[in-house]
């Protein structure tokens, strides 16, 4: 071709008219199946990675404003379907497909979703059944979660009626299905809290029946699809059921599939009628119990009464009027004189009896009894000392003779030593 014909591109003109190209040949979008690859998350919150077969590889790009919407996590080695725009990355010349719409192949999305969101619920522990409320002894105040057209609130009001009547029921009217059902069941439970934390605070802490603390929450619906149940398997309804400070009954109506509500609830049950009989049984329980309490209390009392008659018996057997208690007195004194008077004769002859013993020993030691058996005593008539050795007398010193009877004085004519 001759040089003044030819016509020269730039690289920017070759990648707009590629990029015409795409959009002549593939329109609006297409879908195109592949295994992920070499997934990448940015800090922006876009998605990258490669969608490859047995012979080629494309390159995909979902940026945050879609990915938010997916409902599983995109991992690799997955097999999906995904619908976007066939675009041309000018800065790197290469073609990539932008995506809108992802979902697994050979595998609902919204399943996937759910068996990943569940997996990570349970690692995080909502379903561990330390952190599962006890229901309360009997709840006098109810609070439901459902709507009120549908016909679980009929089935548990009927229960109710029937056999709980004096239970105080508040409804919180929600959607069960549909787009932002979850959203209203999370709060309608996240309500009932805040309305019996409020009446609570209001109360002192004492608890009240209609109007104050709700003693726990029925979060509900009547029988219905997979797809019918799918709000019960949100995350926002998961977490406001765990976050709850109220206990939670979770009855939504199913007999094969268990929802994430059911898993992190206090308890669960298969039918809106079985939660209804739950609280039903729990004041039955109650009153089974006060009516043991009670005939335990009267026989207790009628045991205390019949031991406080038996004593008051034997208190009134015991007594006496005054003038037997007087004579009894009387006879008392008689019987303390009598044993006074014998007392004190005995005290008498025993003190007799040893005051003889001493005045024999007195006698026996007594100097007039050795003179009546013939002995004398002689004293000194100077000093009126007695004379027990004749070496202190001298002749002519007198001395006085004691008899047993009389005595008589004499002047010592010789001293004879003994």
């Amino acid at each position: 071709m001759p040089p003044e014909s030819k016509h020269i591109y730039t690289v920017s003109q070759i990648t707009q008219e590629i990029e015409t190209i795409f959009k002549n040949t593939f329109g609006l979008g297409i879908w195109v199946e592949g295994e992920v690859s070499n997934f990448r998350a940015a800090a922006s919150g876009h998605f990258y990675f490669s969608l490859k077969d047995e012979k080629a590889i494309l390159n995909a790009a979902m940026f945050s404003r879609v990915n938010r919407e997916v409902k599983f996590k995109i991992e690799d080695g997955q097999k999906v379907i995904c619908f976007g725009k066939i675009d041309v990355y000018g800065p790197r010349g290469q073609y990539q497909i932008i995506i809108e719409k992802i979902e697994p192949k050979g595998i609902g999305g919204r399943q996937l979703a759910f068996e990943q969101l569940k997996e990570r619920l349970f690692k995080e522990g909502l379903f561990d059944p330390a952190h599962k409320k006890e229901l309360p002894l009997m709840p006098f105040s109810l609070g439901i979660v459902t709507s009120e057209t549908g016909a679980a609130i009929r089935d548990i009001l009927g229960i109710l009626k029937k056999g709980a009547p004096g239970v105080d029921v508040v409804i919180r009217s929600v959607r069960v299905q549909g787009e932002g059902a979850a959203s209203e069941i999370a709060s309608g439970i996240e309500e009932l809290n805040e309305f019996s934390r409020q009446a609570n605070l209001n109360a002192g802490g004492i608890p009240q029946n209609a109007g104050g603390k709700i003693d726990l929450i029925i979060v509900s619906r009547g029988g219905g699809s997979t797809e019918d149940l799918w709000a019960f398997n949100e995350e926002v309804v998961a977490r406001a059921v765990y976050n709850s400070k109220v206990p939670i009954i979770s009855a939504v109506g199913h007999q094969i599939n268990t929802s994430l509500c059911d898993l992190v609830a206090d308890i669960f049950v298969e039918t809106p009628t079985a939660a209804a009989k739950i609280v039903v049984d729990k004041k039955n329980f109650l009153l089974a119990e006060l009516a043991n309490s009670r005939h335990e209390l009267g026989m207790s009392i009628s045991d205390i009464i019949n031991s406080f008659k038996n004593e008051i018996t034997r208190l009134k057997h015991s007594l006496k009027s005054p003038l037997d208690r007087l004579e009894e007195k009387e006879q008392f004194l008689d019987e303390l004189s009598v044993a006074l008077n014998n007392s004190a004769r005995q005290l008498i002859n025993i003190t007799r009896e040893r005051a003889r013993s001493l005045i024999e020993r007195l006698e026996a030691l007594s100097p007039l009894a050795v003179l009546s058996r013939g002995y004398s005593l002689s004293v000194a008539v100077l000093d009126g000392a007695i004379v027990k050795d004749a070496a202190r007398l001298k002749p002519k010193d007198k001395i006085k003779t004691i008899l047993s009877k009389g005595a008589f004085i004499s002047s010592v004519e010789e001293v004879i030593d003994g």
